[in-house]
């Protein structure tokens, strides 16, 4: 039996995923959801599903979590200031383990994207290659949760704010993400990278105008300078490093299309069409 583990499981990737590999058949026994905090993991251990620590700080939790491990997906954690350090424990530790196989979530064209938030995802993607283990790495868009997850401001603010212009973003939703994600660890010989998208790229505009449309009421979009961008959003209480690296990724949308994607890696993976952003809004409504 093929034992997979799932870093940062109980997140909403991470639970996305082995829900995925569930309805795909997995034995719930052979998963291993490897989480910094077991006591939040009550749910899926009640489901069969096996719980380990690991906690990428504490690289003595990693050995016993990666034990009898096969395959494992490495979700990128969330902190760019210290995740390239996170992610070097995590390859190292799975290694040592003896793992044969492992996907990491990574960005858009992580090789040769200017975005700053793509930094440690190839740093990540680099010392993967290194390490001499089998891999693919699942290079994921946006995710269409980061715009609708703002639909309750919008709805007090009347308009989306960003700095990206009539640019493209081919963004999906976790789900779509996660089904490629367990997709990948069930095949035999995947890739050694996909680059994932949506069909159905939007601008920010229409974006707009489809939140509008479902709320029924007129919501718009403001373009700003990047400087202003960052002002409001750090006046909003987003640490301004980070509100920083996000109206970069803006003007890299909007200068050449770095959420775009032409592929369709993500919608052969899944075997359907990506998620509309009409059905996205209307389930994040």
């Amino acid at each position: 039996m093929t034992t997979i583990a799932v870093t940062g499981a109980t997140g909403h990737l991470g639970r996305l995923v082995v829900d995925a590999l569930i309805d795909r058949g997995v034995e719930p026994g052979s998963i291993v959801a490897a989480v910094r905090s077991p006591e939040k993991a009550a749910g899926l251990l009640a489901r069969g599903v096996q719980v380990r620590e690991a906690d990428f700080d504490k690289p003595e939790t990693l050995p016993a979590a990666f034990a009898g491990v096969d395959k494992l997906l490495l979700i990128s954690t969330s902190d760019p200031g210290s995740r390239l350090a996170q992610h070097t424990a995590a390859i190292d530790a799975a290694k040592a383990a003896g793992v044969g196989f492992v996907a990491y979530t990574s960005i858009l064209r992580a090789g040769t994207t200017p975005v700053l938030l793509a930094a440690d995802h190839k740093a990540t993607e680099e010392l993967l290659a290194a390490s001499g283990l089998r891999h693919s790495f699942l290079r994921n868009g946006w995710y269409v949760e980061n715009y609708t997850s703002q639909i309750p401001t919008v709805k007090q603010t009347g308009g989306f704010i960003g700095s990206a212009g009539e640019g493209r973003i081919a963004a999906a939703t976790r789900l779509d993400y996660a089904e490629a994600a367990a997709a990948v660890l069930l095949l035999e010989n995947p890739r050694a990278v996909y680059e994932l998208g949506g069909d159905q790229p939007f601008t920010m505009a229409e974006l707009a105008a489809e939140v509008g449309k479902q709320l029924g009421t007129e919501i718009g979009y403001t373009d700003l300078p990047a400087e202003k961008l960052v002002e409001i959003l750090a006046g909003a209480g987003v640490p301004e490093g980070f509100a920083a690296i996000l109206a970069d990724t803006d003007v890299h949308v909007r200068e050449n299309g770095a959420l775009d994607n032409p592929g369709t890696d993500l919608r052969d993976l899944i075997g359907r069409p990506t998620t509309s952003l009409a059905d996205a809004v209307k389930q994040a409504r």
